[in-house]
């Protein structure tokens, strides 16, 4: 555990008016959205291509890092106090770190797969097994945990007035105390390099369609579609938060002590709530990759749908509902 003397360290009331209730809707709405995902790629969506493989883990991080998000509400709900120890403090902050580190590299293999397919069709790339590709999503794994496990070694638990904050992007009182270096090049990486390659792929796919002029078939049109709901996504969900970091950087660069930082960190925090977004939404990046994801979902959807009519009919034709239809006909006939 450590001294506040290093950090700058604020009260959270300014945030539990919303914050708390934004990450419940997207825990709510994504955990749901995330589980049927799993669900249709576990029990229905066979057999498997490699993007399928890509997507699939997409939503296992997306799954995962959501079931992480509730210590969060309750932290902020505390106006910032954690109140689970130091050990799981630790853990915490590595899931949610590590799953959206995985997301953000599998909605990049998404997008890079998309690419070979559409921009390189005879490339020896789209000739990988299913099981070639398991492999390389084994390994971009590893890499999202080497890149954030350090979280685990060091303690994230800082005291101020009575309240214990559980952080590990807490500002450093001077640039010479700062030690989450790794942490926040990290941080900027994630995003930084995957969006120059999703950008990229982007322009190459779209600029290739218009060569071939096979831009107005319809499924190149949904080609186009998914590429740009990808990129749309990376800019609204994970941008703020990059940009804002960066502010603080700049700032703590040339201004020392912790006068004037509130208001940064308070959008910091509101930023990095954008990031979880990111896998409320994946769900529409299933729903555009794949026609057999697309038309299973609008199986599934109806089904439900049928379902509840069934139980309406049924209680309509329940001796209650029958008498409470008589009575509701005989109202109108007055």
């Amino acid at each position: 555990m450590k001294n506040n003397s290093t950090v700058c360290l604020f009260s959270g009331q300014s945030l539990t008016p919303f914050l708390p209730t934004f990450l419940i809707l997207e825990t709510v709405v994504g955990v749901m959205g995330n589980g049927l995902a799993l669900w249709i790629f576990c029990f229905c969506l066979k057999p498997w291509k490699t993007s399928t493989v890509f997507l699939f883990n997409l939503a296992l991080a997306d799954f995962l890092l959501l079931w992480a998000l509730p210590f969060r509400i309750s932290y902020y709900l505390r106006s910032k106090h954690w109140g689970f120890g130091d050990a799981f403090c630790r853990v915490n902050l590595f899931m949610l770190a590590m799953n959206r580190t995985g997301s953000i590299f599998f909605l990049t293999a998404v997008a890079l797969d998309r690419y070979f397919k559409v921009v390189h069709p005879h490339s020896r790339v789209n000739a990988i097994t299913v099981s070639s590709a398991a492999w390389v999503a084994c390994a971009l794994w590893v890499l999202a945990i080497c890149l954030t496990a350090q979280l685990l070694r060091n303690s994230h638990i800082y005291f101020f007035n009575n309240i214990v904050h559980c952080t590990s992007f807490a500002i450093p009182v001077e640039p010479s105390m700062d030690n989450t270096s790794w942490h926040n090049a990290v941080f900027l990486f994630e995003f930084a390099l995957p969006l120059g390659i999703v950008l990229y792929c982007s322009f190459c796919v779209v600029w290739q369609l218009r060569v071939r002029k096979l831009d107005k078939q319809a499924k190149i049109k949904q080609a186009v579609r998914f590429i740009g709901v990808v990129v749309i996504m990376f800019i609204i969900c994970f941008l703020p938060s990059k940009v804002t970091r960066v502010a603080i950087w700049i700032k703590r660069a040339v201004w020392n002590g912790c006068a004037g930082f509130q208001q940064l960190d308070n959008a910091f925090y509101v930023t990095v709530s954008f990031t979880y977004l990111n896998s409320v939404l994946d769900p529409v990046v299933y729903y555009f990759s794949s026609p057999t994801f697309r038309r299973i979902y609008k199986k599934v959807m109806g089904s439900v749908r049928r379902k509840e009519q069934e139980n309406v009919e049924g209680d309509e034709m329940s001796p209650q509902g029958i008498r409470e239809t008589t009575y509701s006909q005989s109202l109108d006939k007055l």
